[in-house]
C-alpha cells in the first residue's frame, strides 16, 4: 500500500473553532436533530464545532474548569465565537435540589467571571454569546422528578429570574445573548412542545434553538472562507500546488 510520505509540505491548516460550553442542553445537542450538530453541519469545511457540555454541571463548576478547557498562548486555542450556556441546574430549588442550586447572586459573579477569563486569553466579549434557560414545563418535569423519587426541584418563575440576570449579565460585559427563556414563551405560547420531558429539549425545542442562535454565530464567522479549493478548482496536472499552497479557498 503507498503511503503519504514524500507528500508533505505546505503550511498547517488553523481549523477555526467554534465551542460550545455549557450543561446538559450543551452535552446533548449532537445527538440526531441537536442545536449543536445542526451549527456543525453549516459550519463543515469551515469551522470545528467542539461540544463542551457537561450534564448536570453549574456555573460554580463551570467556572473551575473552563481554564482547563481553554489556555492563552495555542491559537489552535483561540476560538471565533463561545456559548455560554448554563443557568438550568443553578436555578434548581435549594431545598429540594441543594448539591446543583447556586444563588442568583453568585450566577451572575460566575458568568461574570467566565466571560472575563475568556477575554484574559484572547477570546474578546464580541465572540461571546451567553445563552438563557428555557422555561421549564412544571407537569412534565415534576413526573420525572416522581420518577426519580424527589419532589419538583424546579420553578419556571424561578428559571425566569436567572434568565433575566443573565440578560443583564451580557448587557453589563458587551457580549451577545439569546433570551430563550422569553423567546419560547412569547405571546403567551404554549412552550411544552419544545421540551422532552420540561426541562431538556425535543427536536422541535433544538430546531427553535438553532435558528435563532444561527445569525448570532453568522456575523462572527461571516469572513471565514472554505477551507482547501473546490474539488473541480483542484490542478489535474499537479494537486500538490492546489493542495499545498497558501490560499485556503
Amino acid at each position: 500500500m503507498a503511503v503519504c510520505a514524500g507528500v508533505s509540505g505546505g503550511s498547517s491548516l488553523l481549523w477555526p473553532r467554534v465551542l460550545l460550553f455549557g450543561d446538559s442542553i450543551t452535552q446533548f445537542s449532537f445527538q440526531q436533530g441537536g442545536w449543536g450538530a445542526s451549527l456543525a453541519d453549516k459550519l463543515v469545511r469551515k469551522c470545528d464545532v467542539l461540544n463542551r457540555g457537561f450534564s448536570g454541571y453549574n456555573t460554580r463548576w463551570a467556572k473551575i474548569i473552563l481554564p482547563r478547557l481553554i489556555r492563552k498562548g495555542n491559537s489552535l486555542d483561540n476560538p471565533v465565537a463561545v456559548t455560554i450556556f448554563f443557568g438550568a441546574n443553578d436555578s434548581a430549588l435549594k431545598d429540594e435540589n441543594p448539591k446543583q442550586h447556586i444563588p442568583l447572586e453568585e450566577y451572575v459573579a460566575n458568568l461574570k467571571s467566565m466571560v472575563q477569563y475568556l477575554k484574559s486569553v484572547d477570546v474578546p466579549e464580541n465572540r461571546v454569546i451567553l445563552i438563557t434557560p428555557p422555561p421549564l414545563c412544571e407537569t412534565a418535569w415534576e413526573k420525572e422528578c416522581i420518577m426519580q423519587g424527589c419532589k419538583l426541584n424546579r420553578l419556571n418563575s424561578v428559571v425566569g429570574e436567572y434568565a433575566n440576570v443573565c440578560l443583564q449579565v451580557a448587557q453589563d460585559c458587551g457580549t451577545d445573548v439569546l433570551d430563550l427563556w422569553t423567546l419560547m414563551q412569547k405571546d403567551n405560547e404554549d412552550f411544552s412542545s419544545y421540551l422532552s420531558d420540561g426541562l431538556h429539549l425535543s427536536p422541535k425545542g433544538n430546531e427553535f434553538l438553532f435558528s435563532h442562535l444561527w445569525p448570532l454565530i453568522e456575523k462572527k464567522v461571516s469572513s471565514l472562507p472554505l477551507l482547501l479549493p473546490y474539488w473541480k478548482d483542484v490542478a489535474e496536472a499537479q494537486p500538490e500546488l492546489s493542495l499545498l499552497g497558501d490560499g485556503d479557498h
